[in-house]
């Protein structure tokens, strides 16, 4: 669930946008910063926040464009603009070493893991498997934006988009700590048997 609230803005930024994209927008923002003051408040550290901010920035500059232009041609393609930004999110927090589900993960893991090769290297996979997903599901909105499919397909294009890389994220974590763990074991056996 935790990896979920990192995503609150984008959801609220869907929930409200029937009602204007402006005020998807606008609502997107609020949400995001009320997360980023909640974190500092609770004396989170803001070192890994990329996505926070990342989320910030496009609804800031979402908000301007289509308060500024509210019938622009922009507003169509919103599903896959705020996609393609997460997509872009995500391969920049691998690309700068600061994955941004480890932001996440430091809420559920305890701080003497953070800093270990096992924790970086799983966020770096979860990352990577987030990004994969945002950029498929960006393009495929945008070309469902395009040929105009039915918003049924766009909505299910979307679940998808978020649904598939939950799962993973459940799952794999615990087989990537039990891959470790066995691996880790049989170093130790071979270790054992070199030294008698």
């Amino acid at each position: 669930m935790n990896y979920l609230r990192g995503f609150i803005p984008w959801l609220v930024f869907a929930g409200v946008s029937p009602a204007g994209w402006q005020w998807g927008a606008l609502a997107g923002l609020a949400a995001a910063v009320a997360l980023l003051i909640a974190d500092r408040a609770a004396g989170l550290a803001l070192d890994l926040r990329l996505l926070e901010y990342g989320t910030i920035v496009f609804f800031a500059v979402l908000t301007a464009l289509a308060f500024a232009r509210p019938e622009s041609g922009l507003k169509m393609y919103g599903s896959a603009l705020s996609m393609g930004w997460l997509a872009l999110i995500a391969w920049v927090s691998i690309a700068v070493r600061r994955p941004f589900t480890s932001g996440i993960a430091r809420r559920m893991a305890p701080p003497e893991v953070w800093h270990t090769p096992l924790f970086q290297r799983i966020n770096v996979v979860l990352t990577a498997a987030w990004a994969l997903s945002f950029t498929l599901t960006a393009l495929a909105q945008a070309a469902a934006s395009a040929y105009g499919w039915n918003v049924a397909f766009s909505i299910l294009i979307q679940l998808a988009g978020f649904v598939l890389p939950a799962r993973f994220t459940a799952a794999y974590p615990e087989r990537a700590r039990a891959r470790f763990m066995g691996t880790s074991g049989a170093r130790a056996d071979i270790q054992g048997g070199l030294t008698s």
